[in-house]
């Protein structure tokens, strides 16, 4: 991240949910580079390990911690854990998610429950239980949501609600929480290359096409560029950003439901 002044978060927290993988692991790698030491959570222990190794074999603290973000006591208990051993946290990332494409009259309440439950809920988990650790003032909650937030697209009623609920839930927390000097704010990630969002929404080359030329700037987007978003924000740089929403989607909610209506 040769954009940001080297060691910019040296000694500070930073905690990922979902951070075992995809754009999430991402942000560790980003963060961690610039010298933060970086907790990760996941649901896979043997996954999360691996992530650590990853980080570590990169010269950077971390630490892992396999929990539910949809059971609020092993939230709680993960970020106090985390918290004591690493430090208060100076960037809370709500990370975790999960996504599949289905049509309303296919899809299960337990399908989605399960969205709404990982999204939403994990996002509320991880806010409600880490306001004690955040420093105070300075710390920065960054949620990943998503474009579905704001528009409907086919096959994704399940997102839409969950990451509706999270930008919502952004805005009321940075009217609560900025008295105190915490910041909140949402990322949109839109089509990221070497994800498992992409790889199920467009598994081969005729549907990436597809998405391509849907999409303003005519390619998919990177990790490094959610990354170099997500470093800006946590920084004193955006230190009079908060309750907003900030995109790294090459534009793609500028076009409305065309892009998932074409691959429905």
């Amino acid at each position: 991240m040769g954009i940001f002044k080297e060691g910019l978060y040296r000694g500070q927290h930073v905690f990922i949910t979902g951070g075992s993988s995809g754009i999430n692991l991402g942000l560790a790698f980003a963060f961690g580079e610039l010298g933060a030491k970086v907790s990760i959570n996941g649901r896979n222990a043997e996954k999360l390990a691996d992530a650590v190794r990853q980080l570590e074999a990169k010269g950077i603290e971390a630490k892992g911690y396999a929990a539910d973000v949809r059971d609020f006591a092993a939230v709680e208990k993960m970020l106090a854990q985390a918290a004591e051993q690493s430090g208060p946290l100076k960037v809370l990332v709500c990370g975790a998610a999960g996504n599949f494409p289905a049509p309303v009259v296919g899809l299960s309440s337990n399908g989605f429950n399960a969205v709404v439950g990982i999204d939403l809920l994990g996002t509320f988990h991880a806010c409600r239980a880490g306001f004690e650790h955040l420093v105070k003032p300075g710390g920065v909650v960054l949620a990943i949501s998503a474009p579905q937030a704001q528009v409907p697209y086919p096959l994704q009623a399940h997102v839409s609600a969950a990451k509706a609920g999270v930008d919502m839930l952004v805005k009321t927390l940075a009217l609560e929480w900025g008295g105190v000097g915490v910041r909140v704010c949402s990322i949109w990630p839109g089509p990221i290359a070497e994800t498992e969002g992409m790889s199920r929404l467009a598994p081969d080359e005729k549907s990436r096409a597809s998405v391509e030329k849907q999409v303003p700037l005519q390619r998919f987007g990177t990790k490094a560029e959610v990354a170099q978003l997500a470093l800006f924000l946590g920084s004193e740089a955006a230190s009079y950003c908060t309750g907003a929403v900030y995109a790294a989607d090459g534009g793609m909610a500028l076009m409305g439901a065309g892009l998932f209506a074409a691959l429905s």
